[in-house]
């Protein structure tokens, strides 16, 4: 992120209310998909974080979240869910997103909370590589329709699956990633060299394929490879079959993989004519946590 933004948390009402216009701008849908900013200031004075990016007096940018309870421990422990990242249209690739997240992740592990969560459609290569290859998520959840049906303009039309991420704050990965250091990235050769088995093998000419829908592979790879589309949104505009094929596709086999043992723990984006996003599963023995 450049000198030209400003970071900062957010607290009024008027700064909420810029919330709600920058999420009709981001998604669309009308009023009923917004967020409304009372919530927001709820969230933001009860141990929450609403926080945003400026452009001169311009909101660009927002992220927020609330604590919640991790329930997948006995007894549930405290955690924060992230439920929303948006940047305008006009700012995509600044660099905003993850300065925004960079930000979330100082106040929680300020606040000693060990773990962030949040959803995202796995579809969508712009979310994976700033969740996986950038901040050093991992996941292991898939959940069916999470949110129902869904009407605002980049979700209508397909049954709302989400990845439930995990940030686990003091981790060394995630560490390395908010302190930007350098890693060399691996390449997809480099995971099919080390064994990495793909899931959905492209075409011929180079094109990736949804998976099989009553995909049920042996789960007996050190490590899996799982194709999707560079763009996906131009793809369900231009393909709505092909888009829900992909849907249908990736989740039978994400709903094999996670239950096998296996979690996403890297996205590789190659740019390129062809550009190809492949996310990478392993099933490590290291905790997630580490």
């Amino acid at each position: 992120m450049n000198d030209a933004f400003e970071l900062r948390v957010l607290h009024t009402s008027d700064e909420m209310a810029a919330v709600e216009r920058l999420q009709g701008v981001i998604w669309g849908g009308g009023d009923l998909e917004v967020v409304p900013g009372h919530l927001l200031v709820t969230f933001a004075h009860n141990g929450g974080l609403a926080a945003g990016a400026f452009a001169g007096d311009e909101l660009v940018g927002f992220v927020y979240g609330f604590p919640g309870l991790d329930t997948t421990t006995d007894p549930p422990r405290l955690k924060h869910c992230s439920h929303q990242l948006g940047v305008h249209p006009d700012h995509a690739g600044a660099g905003l997103g993850f300065a925004l997240k960079r930000l979330q992740w100082a106040f929680v592990r300020g606040q000693g909370i060990e773990r962030i969560t949040w959803t995202y459609d796995p579809l969508l290569a712009r979310n994976a590589q700033l969740n996986f290859a950038k901040l050093g998520a991992v996941c292991n959840t898939y959940v069916r329709n999470l949110y129902g049906e869904m009407q605002d303009d980049l979700n209508a039309g397909l049954p709302s699956d989400r990845f439930q991420v995990d940030l686990w704050v003091n981790s060394s990965r995630v560490i390395a990633c908010m302190d930007e250091e350098a890693r060399r990235r691996p390449t997809v050769a480099d995971c099919q060299a080390a064994g990495a088995v793909f899931v959905n093998p492209a075409t011929p000419g180079g094109s990736p394929v949804p998976p099989d829908p009553t995909w049920g592979g042996e789960a007996s790879a050190t490590a899996w490879l799982l194709e999707i589309p560079a763009d996906f949104l131009a793809l369900k505009a231009a393909d709505p079959g092909l888009a829900l094929a992909w849907r249908l596709g990736a989740r039978a086999a994400f709903e094999t993989l996670f239950p096998a043992g296996y979690a996403v723990r890297d996205f590789i984006y190659e740019p390129g004519i062809a550009p190809r996003a492949v996310y990478v599963l392993s099933n490590d023995s290291a905790p997630l946590a580490t």
